[in-house]
């Protein structure tokens, strides 16, 4: 049995390249894709639960397992190892295109598959230093790291446009989930309302209160002033 295997890790990376790559191969090598197995899943998950993990219970003697490269099987050094021996005991093979690698019994294929792996650890470890690298330098420069703040949402048109009926009926006791109804619009999307419209309020008193109570020291000092001044004598 031949079979095809092909791991993408998002949704965004498509199966299609892979396929077509080892459909080409296949027909060069005059051999014959009997299943394959497809998954999107990251590499760094233990291949037990993966579709690769079904598949190695499933091979028998003289099964070739077809993948475009080593880095499909796993995303680990010790993991790729550990699933090469699996395959190496039970006498199934496993070629891949890009890295022309074939295991078979042979010490070379042993010594390969460990260096393979090996070299793709390094990489991996390379762009993660890197990449915390360039984090740290950013952070450093006053950059601001992560997602942007979202902005503050948009008032509801409807809800605007019955905000004194919204407030009248909130005075005769109406369930807020009957007036969401009666606007046609989500109970969410009124709370928000409510809450906005709260909030505004707020600051609009407090304003109003500073406001106050600077006149009203105003006229207090006034007031005083004319109190302690002496009284005009008149000539």
């Amino acid at each position: 049995m031949v079979y095809g295997y092909i791991r993408v890790s998002t949704d965004r990376q498509t199966v299609e390249n892979q396929r077509f790559e080892i459909d080409r191969f296949a027909e060069q090598q005059k051999l014959h894709i009997d299943g394959w197995i497809e998954e999107t899943i990251s590499g760094t998950k233990n291949y037990t639960k993966r579709g690769l993990g079904r598949l190695l219970k499933k091979v028998r003697k003289g099964d070739l397992i077809i993948c475009a490269e080593l880095s499909r099987l796993g995303r680990s050094l010790f993991m790729i190892m550990e699933i090469l021996n699996i395959c190496m005991n039970k006498e199934c093979r496993v070629w891949t295109i890009k890295d022309g690698y074939r295991l078979g019994d042979d010490i070379q294929s042993k010594v390969l598959a460990f260096a393979f792996g090996l070299s793709a650890e390094i990489e991996r470890n390379l762009i993660s230093q890197r990449t915390k690298e360039a984090l740290a330098r950013k952070k450093a420069e006053g950059v601001i790291l992560g997602r942007p703040k979202g902005k503050s949402p948009i008032p509801n048109l409807q809800c605007e446009k019955k905000r004194e009926w919204i407030h009248e009926m909130l005075l005769q006791g109406m369930p807020k989930s009957d007036i969401a109804k009666n606007l046609h619009i989500a109970r969410g999307t009124l709370y928000r309302f409510l809450s906005s419209a709260a909030t505004t309020s707020t600051s609009a008193g407090n304003q109003l209160t500073e406001c106050n109570s600077v006149v009203f020291n105003h006229l207090a000092a006034s007031c005083s002033n004319r109190v302690n001044s002496p009284p005009v004598t008149e000539q």
